[in-house]
C-alpha cells in the first residue's frame, strides 16, 4: 500500500509534470507571437520611414522659386560723378536711351544685332518698382517681336552689354546717339563721357 501510494504520488508528479509542460507551451507561444509582432512592427516602421522619406522629396519638386522669377522690374536713381543723377536697374546697371527711338508715340527701333549690344529692359510683371523717380513717367512699349519694353517719359530703355559692373557708363555718348537716361527721361551729361567709339546703330 505504501508503495502504491508512492506510485500514486509519482503518478501525481508525472501528471503535474505534463501540466507544467502544458503551462510552458503557451508561454513559448506567447514569446513567439510577441517576436512576430515585433518583427511586423519593424517592417511597418521601415515602411513608414520609407514613405516619410519620400514625403520630404515632394516639397523640393514644387516650383516655389519660380514665383520670385516673376518679380516686377525695378528702376532707381544713382549719382554718377560725371553725369549727375542717372537711372539704373535693380542691379545698379546704367540704363540708356536711343535717339533713333521716339518718345511720342513710344517707339523702339533697336532690333536684331542692335538689341544684342543694347539689350532692351524687359517689362516683366504687372507693376514697376521705382525709387527716386516719378512712377507716372514709367510705361511700356510693344517691340516688333511682340515683347514689352520699359519706357521712361516715353523713351524705351536699354542696357549696354559692355558695361561689366554696376556703375559703368561705357555706353554714354556712343556715336552721339546713345545716352544714359535721367529720372525725367532726358539725356544725361554732355555725351562725352564713357567713350564715343563703338557701334551706335
Amino acid at each position: 500500500m505504501p508503495t502504491t501510494r508512492r506510485t500514486d504520488g509519482s503518478t501525481d508528479d508525472h501528471t503535474s509534470g505534463p501540466g507544467r509542460r502544458t503551462g510552458r507551451r503557451p508561454g513559448r507561444l506567447a514569446v513567439l507571437a510577441a517576436a512576430g509582432l515585433a518583427a511586423a512592427a519593424l517592417v511597418a516602421g521601415c515602411g513608414s520611414s520609407g514613405s516619410s522619406g519620400s514625403a520630404p522629396a515632394q516639397p523640393p519638386a514644387s516650383s516655389a522659386p519660380a514665383s520670385p522669377g516673376m518679380t516686377a522690374a525695378t528702376l532707381r536713381t544713382a549719382t554718377d560723378p560725371h553725369l549727375g543723377t542717372i537711372v539704373t536697374d535693380s542691379a545698379g546697371f546704367t540704363l540708356y536711351r536711343f535717339d533713333h527711338d521716339s518718345a511720342t508715340p513710344p517707339t523702339a527701333t533697336c532690333d536684331g544685332s542692335c538689341a544684342t549690344l543694347w539689350p532692351p529692359v524687359p517689362a516683366t510683371g504687372t507693376t514697376v518698382s521705382v525709387s527716386g523717380l516719378d512712377a507716372k513717367l514709367v510705361g511700356t512699349v510693344t517691340r516688333a517681336d511682340g515683347s514689352k519694353q520699359l519706357t521712361l517719359a516715353g523713351w524705351p530703355l536699354y542696357r549696354y552689354a559692355p558695361d561689366q559692373k554696376p556703375g559703368d557708363t561705357k555706353g554714354q555718348g556712343v556715336q552721339g546717339i546713345w545716352f544714359a537716361v535721367t529720372p525725367t527721361g532726358d539725356r544725361a551729361g554732355t555725351g562725352g563721357s564713357g567713350g564715343s567709339g563703338g557701334s551706335g546703330y
